[in-house]
Order: C-alpha cells, then sequence, then structure tokens
C-alpha cells in the first residue's frame, strides 16, 4: 500500500542530517550542562552556540532566546507572565488562535480577572486590522496583543508588522504564535515591533519536545516554571541537550535551504488546487487558503461536498489508503467537537460538510497528489 503523509501542519519528519547530529549529541555530549567540570562545560557550549545560532538569524540577541518544551510552553510563559508580572489587564486576540493561547486566555480571564477582547474576523477568518486599531484606541487598560502569524488551520497570513506598527502606537505588548511560521518564513525580530513569540522545532523537521520563547531584552519577564538558574534564570530544569542541538540544527538547514524548498511546495501546493478543482466540482477552499499571497504555502483546508452521514467515513477511508491529513488541527482531531477555527467563520451548512487539511513538506511529490485526488475522487462518486 502507498503511504502518503500530508500532515506535516501537526508535525513534520526529521531530516536525516538532525537525526545525526542529536545522536551524536546523545552519545558524546551526556554532561549535565549545569555541571563545572569539562563533560558539563561541554554541552553548556552546544547550548549557548545554539542560541548565537537562532539570534542571529533572528537578529535578536542570544539573551532574548529562551529554550522551552515547544511552542505551547513559549505561549504559556508570555501570557502568564505578563499578565503576572508586566501588569497587563486586558488580552486582545482572535477566535482562531490555538488553544495553547485560548485556553490560557480563559485561565487568566477566571484567575485575573483579564478583560479579554476578540478581534473581528472577516468571511474568510482573516483579522479585521481596522477593528483592531478601533480596540486598541478605545482601551485604557495596560494591553496585550495576542495574535498569531499563521493560522495551524486555514494557513491564513498575518501582517505582523502592520499589527506591530499598532501596538507600539498603542503602548500595547504584542505577543505572537510563530510555530507555523517560523522555519518557513524569514522574520527579523528587531524591524517587527513584536514583544514575545513562540516556536516549536517538529514544525520545520527538528524534534518533538523542544522550541524556544524570543521574549524582548528588558521586558520584565518572571519565569513560569521554578526550581533552578538554567536559561539564565528565566526557566528551571536540566536542558534536553540534544534536542536543542537537534533544533539548531533543523533550524539551520530551513533557512539554507529556504527558497529552493519553499518554492518547491509552493509548486505542489498550486498543483494540488488546480487538481482539486478540475476532478472535485464544488469543493471549497477554507479561509484564504487558495491564495497564496493571504495564506502559507504549506497548507491547504477544503470543504468537500459530500453528506455528514458519508464524512463520517471519510478520515477512515483515508487512513485505509495509507494517506494521513487532519480533520482541523492534530490537537482537536481526536475531539467530537468540530474546529473552533472554521466554526468561527464558515456558514451553518458548510459546517456541517467535512473539512480537511492538507499540509506539505519538502518530502512530498506530485505523484503523492495524484494518489490523494485518486482516492478522494473514488471515495466521492462511490
Amino acid at each position: 500500500m502507498r503511504k502518503v503523509y500530508l500532515d506535516s501542519a501537526a508535525t513534520t519528519q526529521m531530516r536525516d542530517e538532525v537525526i545525526d547530529k542529536i545522536t551524536s549529541v546523545m552519545r558524546d555530549f551526556y554532561g549535565n550542562p549545569s555541571s563545572t567540570h569539562s563533560y558539563g562545560r561541554s554541552s553548556k557550549s552546544l547550548i549557548e552556540n545554539a542560541r548565537k545560532s537562532i539570534a542571529n538569524q533572528l537578529n535578536v540577541s542570544a539573551a532574548e532566546i529562551i529554550f522551552t518544551s515547544g511552542g505551547t510552553e513559549a505561549d504559556n510563559l508570555a501570557l502568564n507572565s505578563a499578565v503576572r508580572d508586566l501588569g497587563v489587564k486586558r488580552i486582545i486576540t482572535s477566535k482562531i488562535e490555538h488553544h495553547a493561547v485560548l485556553y490560557t486566555v480563559n485561565q487568566l480571564e477566571e484567575c485575573y480577572n483579564v478583560e479579554v477582547s476578540y478581534v473581528n474576523l472577516d468571511e474568510n477568518g482573516q483579522v479585521d486590522l481596522d477593528h483592531l486599531e478601533q480596540l486598541l484606541a478605545e482601551g485604557k487598560l495596560k494591553t496585550l496583543v495576542s495574535l498569531m502569524h499563521v493560522n495551524n488551520e486555514i494557513g491564513n497570513l498575518l501582517d505582523i508588522n502592520k499589527v506591530g506598527q499598532l501596538c507600539k502606537a498603542n503602548q500595547a505588548l504584542f505577543h505572537c504564535d510563530a510555530v507555523q511560521s517560523i522555519g518557513h518564513y524569514e522574520l527579523d525580530l528587531q524591524k517587527t515591533s513584536v514583544d514575545f513569540t513562540a516556536v516549536s522545532a517538529h514544525k520545520f523537521h527538528g524534534p518533538k519536545g523542544v522550541g524556544f520563547a524570543f521574549i524582548r531584552k528588558n521586558s520584565g519577564l518572571k519565569p513560569l516554571i521554578f526550581g533552578g538558574e538554567q536559561e539564565r534564570g528565566n526557566r528551571a530544569g536540566t536542558e534536553s541537550v540534544h534536542n536543542i542541538v537537534g533544533l539548531e540544527e533543523a533550524f539551520k538547514l530551513a533557512y539554507a535551504n529556504l527558497d529552493e524548498e519553499r518554492k518547491y511546495i509552493t509548486s505542489l501546493k498550486t498543483y494540488f488546487i488546480e487538481q482539486l478543482e478540475e476532478k472535485i466540482p464544488g469543493v471549497k477552499f477554507n479561509g484564504n487558503c487558495r491564495d497564496t499571497t493571504k495564506s502559507t504555502y504549506t497548507l491547504v483546508n477544503i470543504c468537500l461536498p459530500i453528506t455528514a452521514e458519508k464524512a463520517l467515513m471519510l478520515l477512515f477511508q483515508l487512513d485505509l489508503k495509507g494517506i494521513a491529513c487532519s480533520k482541523g488541527s492534530a490537537c482537536q482531531s481526536g475531539s467530537d467537537k468540530g474546529s473552533h477555527v472554521l466554526s468561527a467563520f464558515l456558514s451553518e451548512e458548510d459546517m456541517k460538510k467535512p473539512s480537511l487539511r492538507f499540509s506539505f513538506s519538502r518530502y512530498n511529490t506530485k505523484e503523492d497528489l495524484d494518489y490523494v485526488i485518486d482516492t478522494l475522487t473514488e471515495f466521492i462518486d462511490a
């Protein structure tokens, strides 16, 4: 049976170079990075070199990079600490953010009486920047804006430079979940007025369980996890040296190959869209994912013209055919609840139809996509 993996927005296949690097570190650099002997110092130097390498690419200082267990922890660090330590009393976000943001914001609302405002979305789930500006202008409380750069379900791109400008003009802090964009887009965090970002290595062919937060220097944020002086006092706990080095290797390779791989993956997305429109009349594209100027080049989210009853068997049939994709995000696909992202802007009629997210990587081919299209058309016509 052919196997086709089209769920890279959930997690990516690790590059061989990353696996080799991780393996060598696990074998040769096993000292605790907090130890003062040579074994510990060797491990510590790997971490600090990784920190500098990442900081150079993003045009920030090494002290502004804090290694975490992934994007969820980085989001929690920024949001919780902003309220607890920086006096934030109001958070502006959207209803299509990742649950790492939305659930954290809900908790802060309940526990700290933080005022929460949701920015309007248009018919394609795009953030209404005019409404954001209005919300920022009318607020008197210290405010943090939390909006993601690339939506993980529909791929919509946010103009983070514009959002950063609006926040700066209104003395608001800006937190951006960049989990789906780092490794896929060039970002200069000196030119963008963002105060905090969240990043996860497994979204750009790195290992799971490691990521980092960018925290603007002199922000005043304090740790979320206590118990040691690791990460320059910003995150307690013995660092996962091999994972951090694996993150660095994946990060470097992502940007070294970015132009070539972006061009290739964009061609796959364009081809997939063309084939869907030709072979499946009535297919709809959720959000702005059909427009490569308004969405990421890495995914397509489609609404299929079939009945709700038939939809129940669709993912099962795809899995039987060796095809991996997602109904909503991977974080939700095991839930009976519908996608909170799609429900925020899709019509009631379209919400009754199945929507699937197909996300691509450098490891996919046109032959993979042909196989998926043939499987979908065969199922729909049956």
